[in-house]
């Protein structure tokens, strides 16, 4: 069932495999640590990916949609307390980032600037309900679509290159702390580059199985982003690396004691 998972959605994570499969998080490892030995399956931090997918293979935007939900929303919830109203925000592809853009619908006065169609999706169908007024004002990109439904390449490149924006909302496909933001896909490196430049402060957006995964191509370093939003389930190793790291490193659901310290 295991493999199965995999081959369909790409990837699999231990704490999803411990829900579906009503077993511990120790007997999944097991599985996993056999699989991997037998070549079927490739483990990365928090579970496993289809051979030869850790770098180069990028999985389509509607099939990273309902892993890890409730740690999205709450990074969510936070990322978008961050946004003023009146203000120009980017926001980058990917699902984290999408659900931050939800939130952001109802900010007064607030332009969205995005290489995301299904955030632009999203701002349309709030304009259609409630009218221009009731919506962001949207600018998009332009480009070609990638699997996950990022707009990218030169033409973003350089509409991007023209702006300035306020702050940045960004995904990623894996974080590391050598390797820093990485993506499988390499025309979106260069396109989240020059959302990064355009930028003022970087907010990034990613849960907790994001960490320690290295994808094809490095688009940012730790060091370079001003506000880190992630869930609590990221060990505590990881969260000391961040915090030495990035500007500031904001935990969503971490007890307020906790969240102060950081």
């Amino acid at each position: 069932m295991i493999l199965e998972a995999v081959r369909r959605d790409g990837a699999v994570r231990v704490a999803e495999l411990v829900g579906r499969l009503g077993v511990s998080d120790m007997t999944i490892r097991r599985d996993l640590d056999a699989l991997a030995a037998q070549g079927a399956v490739e483990k990365v931090y928090g579970g496993a990916v289809a051979v030869g997918a850790a770098r180069g293979e990028e999985p389509g935007f509607d099939a990273k949609s309902d892993r890890e939900a409730a740690a999205k929303a709450a990074i969510a919830d936070v990322a978008a307390g961050l946004v003023e109203p009146g203000s120009v925000v980017a926001v980058s592809a990917g699902t984290t980032a999408h659900a931050v853009a939800a939130r952001l619908l109802a900010v007064p006065r607030l332009t969205l600037v995005t290489n995301s169609l299904p955030v632009a999706d999203l701002v349309r169908a709030a304009a259609r309900e409630h009218g221009p007024d009731g919506a962001p004002t949207l600018l998009l990109t332009g480009g070609s679509p990638t699997p996950s439904a990022a707009l990218v390449g030169p033409l973003a490149d350089l509409v991007l290159g023209s702006l300035h924006v306020d702050l940045l909302v960004l995904g990623a496909h894996g974080v590391d702390e050598h390797a820093g933001l990485t993506t499988p896909n390499l025309a979106e490196a260069q396109t989240n580059r020059a959302l990064i430049a355009a930028a003022r402060r970087v907010a990034v957006v990613a849960d907790h199985t994001k960490w320690g995964v290295v994808g094809l191509s490095g688009f940012a370093a730790l060091e370079r982003i001003d506000l880190f939003v992630t869930d609590a389930g990221l060990p505590e190793p990881a969260r000391a690396v961040l915090s030495d790291a990035v500007g500031e490193l904001l935990v969503a659901g971490a007890p307020p004691a906790e969240e102060e310290a950081r």
